[in-house]
């Protein structure tokens, strides 16, 4: 216990703010794992569900889900691709702009960063030496941290970001296929319906847990969807597969 107290002792607050926005960006991924997971679970079941509602043939059913895991898989993957690529371009032209201040106007860049330690409770005169010497030793991380918060060596990767989700998707996916190909067509929609809605409590807990939400609440609200995804798909499957 000791050393463990000497360590966080000898840690500075520098060190501190970097563990800190490393943990958030892992559970920010890992929160979005979850989410992709849920996507993947709740398209999926809605889409094999309507398809085994119409027909009892495992092949319409094996090419539906699969055609629907791919299709949301790599929608997922494009959509965070996209996304995450704009986030990117925003992130590094902000940083060329806070170069591009720092180079120009040193002296306005070192009020502001004294002004924006002021904003954070420091007295004038402590947030002028703040800011004086950690323009100092690197005025552009500075500037990016306290102006911009953003930390230039650990920029989002898009290409991480459509992996993630597309994986995520795809896992997410393969369980209401592999509940409904794997029981007996009168138990198909039952043993999915069930498995389905499990594995949704259990991704809507984790999300939650992951927010710091009510893990209550958000496994009803991921349940409740689910079960009226399922429904619906289940009740188009039965209106319109004979007349089709």
């Amino acid at each position: 216990m000791e050393s463990v107290e000497r360590q966080r002792e000898d840690e500075t607050p520098r060190d501190r703010r970097q563990q800190g926005p490393g943990l958030n960006a892992k559970l920010n991924w890992l929160r979005a794992g979850v989410l992709g997971a849920n996507d993947g679970i709740v398209s999926t079941a809605g889409l094999v569900v309507g398809v085994a509602a119409a027909t009892t043939d495992r092949g319409p059913i094996l090419t539906a889900g699969l055609a629907g895991l791919a299709a949301g898989a790599v929608s997922m993957a494009l959509g965070e691709y996209v996304s995450v690529s704009t986030q990117r371009d925003t992130e590094r032209a902000l940083l060329a702009q806070e170069r591009r201040e720092l180079r120009e106007l040193p002296e306005e860049e070192l009020d502001e960063l004294t002004d924006l330690y002021e904003d954070k409770g420091l007295s004038p005169a402590t947030a002028r030496t703040v800011a004086e010497e950690l323009t100092e030793h690197d005025a552009f991380a500075a500037h990016a941290d306290a102006e911009l918060g953003i930390d230039p060596d650990d920029l989002t990767n898009p290409w991480q970001a459509a992996a993630s989700s597309a994986v995520s998707f795809t896992i997410g996916a393969l369980l209401p296929l592999i509940a409904i190909l794997t029981t007996p067509p009168h138990l198909r929609i039952p043993v999915t319906f069930v498995a389905v809605l499990a594995a949704l409590a259990l991704t809507g807990s984790i999300s939650a847990r992951l927010g710091g939400a009510n893990p209550v609440r958000a496994v009803t609200r991921v349940v409740l969807g689910g079960a009226l995804a399922m429904t619906v798909t289940y009740a188009i499957g039965q209106a319109f597969g004979t007349v089709v």
